[in-house]
């Protein structure tokens, strides 16, 4: 009985640390998906407050040889 006692109890922390483990990397995750949205939102944003100076641009228009 004490075997299987100290063999639960070695198991237990084991999926203590674990659960642990998941989540500082469930924090990270999340953390991590919070700048990309924030930087998501950032980059549509910024061709709303350009307009429509982008259709203009010299990438667009024809080079002065043609």
């Amino acid at each position: 009985m004490d075997d299987r006692l100290r063999r639960l109890e070695e198991q237990l922390a084991h999926l203590q640390r674990h659960i642990e483990q998941q989540d500082r990397a469930m924090l990270d995750l999340t953390r991590e998906a919070d700048r990309l949205r924030q930087r998501l939102e950032r980059l549509e944003s910024k061709p709303a407050a350009d307009g429509d100076s982008a259709a203009g641009s010299p990438a667009d228009e024809r080079p002065p040889h043609w």
